[in-house]
């Protein structure tokens, strides 16, 4: 089976990718867009793993991420990339 993770160098899709890679027999697709609030080092041992592939693409970009799918056709996808802008701070900062 192949996991295709948006946003996978980020807090939860970073751990997401760690947990499938060290304790599942599947292949793992990372799409990230490696803004301020990703990381390369979050994926730890993931990164080098041969069952992992990290790709640094625009989830907006329509044609990358048909060349994703086409190239690597995953069976589920998870999408956890977001980004955060123009939220008040709770207490009105």
């Amino acid at each position: 089976m192949r996991f295709l993770i948006t946003g996978g160098c980020g807090f939860i899709g970073s751990a997401v990718v760690r947990r499938l890679v060290a304790s599942t027999p599947h292949e793992v697709v990372t799409v990230d867009k490696m803004t301020y609030a990703a990381s390369e080092d979050a994926l730890g041992a993931a990164l080098g793993h041969p069952r992992h592939r990290l790709i640094r693409a625009d989830i907006t970009d329509a044609a990358a991420m048909r060349a994703v799918f086409e190239a690597h056709r995953p069976d589920i996808v998870m999408h956890l990339a977001a980004a955060v802008s123009g939220i008040p701070c709770m207490g009105g900062g």
